[in-house]
Formats: C-alpha cells, sequence, structure tokens
C-alpha cells in the first residue's frame, strides 16, 4: 500500500454543551477525563428561545491528539462498539455518551451529577499539513480525502467495530 494513503487517527475531540451551572459541571467532567484543561466556547449569535446571547459561554470541548487511540477504545466500550452508519461523513464520525458512568473506571461524582457528551474522531492522511501550513501554502487533491466506507474498513480492522 502507498504510504501517503494510510490513514490516521488525527484528533478526538470531545465536547458539552450548557450554560452557567451545566457549563461548569461539563468542565469538571472533562478534566476528570481526560486531565487536561477544556476550553469554553462562546456564542456569537443571538438565539432568543434557548435565551442565548451573544459572547455567552454555551459549552466546553477538550482535544485529544497524541492519546487519542487509547482513549477511544475506552469511549468505544460505553456505546459496545456499534456505531451506525448514519453518525459518518467524510474524514470523520460522531457519537453520543449519555452517561460518564458507562466508562470503565470512572465513579459517580456528586458534584457533576448524571452528564452525557459527544465524541468526534478526525481523520486524516500524510500532507494534510499541506492545506494547513503558512509559508507554501498548497491545494490537497480529494484523493486525500477519506471516504464512508475507508472509515468503516479501517475501524473494523483496527478496533473490531460493528456498522448497522
Amino acid at each position: 500500500m502507498n504510504p501517503m494513503q494510510e490513514i490516521k487517527i488525527e484528533k478526538v475531540v470531545l465536547s458539552i454543551g450548557g450554560t452557567a451551572e451545566n457549563l461548569e459541571k461539563g468542565v469538571k467532567l472533562l478534566k476528570l477525563l481526560t486531565n487536561r484543561k477544556p476550553a469554553k466556547m462562546m456564542s456569537h449569535k443571538r438565539i432568543p428561545s434557548w435565551s442565548v446571547r451573544p459572547r455567552l459561554e454555551v459549552g466546553t470541548v477538550v482535544t485529544l491528539r497524541k492519546s487519542a487511540e487509547e482513549f477511544l477504545k475506552k469511549m468505544l466500550i460505553t456505546i459496545d462498539n456499534q456505531l451506525k452508519k448514519k453518525q459518518i461523513s467524510e474524514n470523520n464520525f460522531s457519537f453520543g455518551v449519555k452517561d460518564y458512568l458507562e466508562i470503565p473506571g470512572i465513579e459517580y461524582q456528586r458534584e457533576i451529577g448524571i452528564i452525557g457528551f459527544d465524541v468526534t474522531v478526525v481523520f486524516k492522511r500524510r500532507g494534510k499539513r499541506v492545506k494547513l501550513r503558512k509559508i507554501k501554502r498548497g491545494k490537497i487533491p480529494k484523493r486525500q480525502t477519506i471516504t464512508k466506507q475507508e472509515i468503516i474498513k479501517f475501524m473494523e480492522e483496527r478496533f473490531e467495530t460493528t456498522f448497522i
């Protein structure tokens, strides 16, 4: 196989949405799971029906890069290594964990309560940096994107995941 066509996990992103007290609980949970400081996301638009205004903190997020693969294995256990095909899109897939208590080795935290979060896994091929770097930036061809079928094959071989 061409080494430039090899698929790798670029990052695993954990996110929790919420405002005020729920946001603080989300920050504590992500810190507990990853031992990293989560970033808070701010809204840009006004949505009166949800009482959201611009520059209001509405979510928290953590990105894992080096320890992504081991963490992903833990997260897949919580959903019984099963994913739906509609959860996959080009270059990534996402799934939700309804309750953090399903993660092996994690116990109930009274100050957090019961809360869930979203997990997004982003894939890449070698050469993606050409598109992202500042100096001598270039375009990458369409064949560099990772299709649904390639993600399904990768996950079945690497993580023994079943797809519904």
